[in-house]
């Protein structure tokens, strides 16, 4: 078999400018508000925090800040957002933006209706667009008061991390990481798949090869460790809810996971011990996997039915 091509993505601009950025929330278009807010009630103890214009439910855990926004409409991806604790990380921000001829627009208060005093009392944030067309929101802190602080058996702690479709990875590689402010953690050799940090996560953002520009791949929750995830595994068969891959354990993060789908057909992942990068310690150059399935699946290479790698399905 002969040896895919190989390509190196680089990091270019400001990369590495973001380093106390995490995800913050996520809206979805799903065809039934209802049906789906019920599902994510049951299965991941979200509750709802208001109601959005339109028929919109916005959903998080008890006090503090929302994690999913769900809007009426065929099923796709609305936004993606990430909270900056970088000290003067939005405006620094908007001025890459602007500077790299995107458009920038203020976000809507209401986003941040939790948010936390800031540099001179100011909480703002900025909406934007990336090279695929995706809405990003970026936003100063906002109290968490709702996370940490449940009975990880029952729910997750967090959301950790969205991972877009694409087909054009190294250009969207090159905005989150030259203008957004990324860095790269790992990526396939062959160029088709990144995992991008901006915290000490592995990944709070990924980009993968789909042949087709945009949209949402899947998105990911934090659970605290391997108990909690071998509980999660018998609940989600309590729950009755089928699991579409996994139980494995990914190279890039080396974290446990498992799939299931919501009622929109989104793709979720409950996900623990991901990998730690301490970038005030030491200097890391991104490691780069085989595009083979063993690289994405440790635990015997099994591959979810919509995933695709280089080498062998």
């Amino acid at each position: 078999m002969s040896r895919p091509h190989r390509v190196t993505l680089d990091e270019p601009g400001a990369a590495g400018s973001l380093r106390r950025t995490a995800t913050s929330h996520l809206g979805l278009r799903v065809p039934d508000v209802e049906g789906t807010a019920a599902f994510y009630a049951r299965v991941l103890g979200l509750t709802p925090h208001a109601e959005l214009p339109g028929g919109g439910q916005r959903l998080g855990w008890g006090l503090g800040h929302h994690v999913l926004d769900l809007l009426p409409g065929p099923a796709g991806l609305d936004h993606i957002a990430f909270e900056i604790r970088d000290p003067g990380g939005v405006p620094a921000l908007e001025k890459r933006l602007r500077e790299a001829g995107h458009s920038v627009a203020e976000l809507d208060p209401g986003y941040l209706d939790e948010a936390l005093p800031v540099e001179h009392g100011q909480s703002r944030g900025l909406v934007t667009a990336d090279p695929d067309g995706t809405t990003v929101h970026f936003h100063t802190p906002v109290r968490r008061a709702g996370e940490h602080a449940a009975d990880t058996g029952r729910r997750p702690v967090k959301y950790q991390h969205v991972t877009l479709a694409t087909a054009d990875v190294a250009g969207m590689v090159a905005f989150y990481t030259g203008v957004a402010g990324f860095r790269i953690s790992d990526q396939l050799a062959d160029g088709r798949f990144a995992w991008l940090r901006s915290d000490r996560d592995h990944h709070t953002l990924a980009v993968v090869h789909t042949g087709h520009r945009g949209g949402l791949d899947h998105y990911s929750y934090d659970l605290a460790e391997w108990a909690d995830f071998k509980t999660w595994c018998d609940r989600l068969t309590e729950q009755e809810v089928d699991v579409v891959w996994g139980p494995g354990r990914h190279g890039p993060g080396n974290n446990l996971f498992v799939f299931f789908d919501d009622p929109a057909g989104n793709h979720v992942e409950l996900s623990a011990e991901m990998e730690k990068f301490h970038d005030d310690r030491v200097t890391y150059v991104p490691r780069r996997w085989e595009p083979v399935p063993a690289s994405v699946n440790l635990w015997g290479g099994q591959l979810a039915g919509w995933r695709r790698t280089s080498e062998g399905n």
